[in-house]
């Protein structure tokens, strides 16, 4: 497979389409990087809350490290600084690894100063734990108030995107400061594969409608983040060298229905992964 890569801030390329994790047993959590990192996916995303990465550290203890760009994320509950210090050295512990080249804020806490918490990612980074400083299920007030309170680049957003789910506000925000977007859920948990616009693209061009919305993912300059349990279509979601017609990408375009399947406006704010009450 041929991947193609977004330039962060700090020079480093993030391969466009790199394999998600959330979700997934020990067993498929094993199976999915093994036959991801096989089939040339060279970017694995996981995070402190998807209680994998001891298991992802385990399967790239196989494999170069400097060949995987590693992505992990730390709960909201962890936001002050020396909670959030302390997650991503466990996270670097069960992974296996000196370094992340991304570490993600996985979502906003609104009962923790988020200066607070950049301060702690400024210090990491300082300390060569983390190359690269992003975001993760932050609004365009959010994102704007992170990049106006650090020095460190904000270099990724990773929201929930897809053609159901297209965010042109965020989108254009994310585009202006320079954020690249990475594609949380990029099959609307596999509504999309409904659409009637993908199924017949996908007969069309003899792809799968994975591979369709894919396609449209990577042309939109997005970076894309699909899971699977499968290992065939851990494969063959990396089948991508081939390409839509610019009037096929528009008709996706079209798609939107402000439909999404978990960054919904409401929170349970009580949920434990908070700490709210804490």
């Amino acid at each position: 497979m041929s991947n193609p890569a977004r330039t962060l801030p700090s020079g480093d390329e993030l391969p466009a389409l790199g394999l998600g994790t959330y979700g997934l047993d020990d067993e498929q959590t094993a199976t999915s990087v093994r036959t991801a990192l096989e089939a040339g996916y060279t970017h694995i995303d996981t995070a402190e809350g998807y209680h994998n990465e001891a298991v992802i550290g385990d399967v790239l203890a196989e494999y170069d490290r400097e060949d995987v760009f590693l992505t992990s994320k730390v709960l909201p509950k962890n936001l002050d600084y020396e909670s959030l210090i302390r997650s991503c050295e466990a996270s670097l512990e069960r992974l296996g690894t000196d370094y992340l080249d991304l570490y993600l804020i996985h979502w906003p806490n609104p009962a923790i100063s988020l200066r607070e918490s950049l301060q702690a990612m400024a210090r990491l980074h300082d300390r060569g734990l983390v190359r690269n400083v992003g975001v993760s299920n932050f609004t365009a007030y959010q994102l704007s108030c992170a990049h106006h309170i650090t020095d460190v680049p904000i270099a990724v957003n990773q929201i929930e995107f897809n053609p159901w789910f297209q965010r042109p506000d965020l989108v254009d925000y994310c585009q202006e400061s320079d954020t690249v977007i990475e594609a949380a859920a990029p099959f609307g948990r596999a509504d999309v594969f409904d659409d009637e616009v993908v199924r017949e693209l996908a007969e069309r061009y003899d792809r799968s409608p994975a591979q369709v919305t894919l396609r449209w993912l990577l042309d939109r300059g997005m970076v894309a983040l699909p899971r699977s349990a499968t290992p065939e279509h851990v494969r063959a979601n990396a089948d991508l060298d081939w390409s839509l017609d610019e009037a096929d990408r528009r008709r996706l375009d079209e798609r939107d229905r402000d439909r999404p399947v978990y960054d919904t406006p409401t929170r349970d704010w009580t949920r434990e992964v908070y700490g709210i009450e804490r």
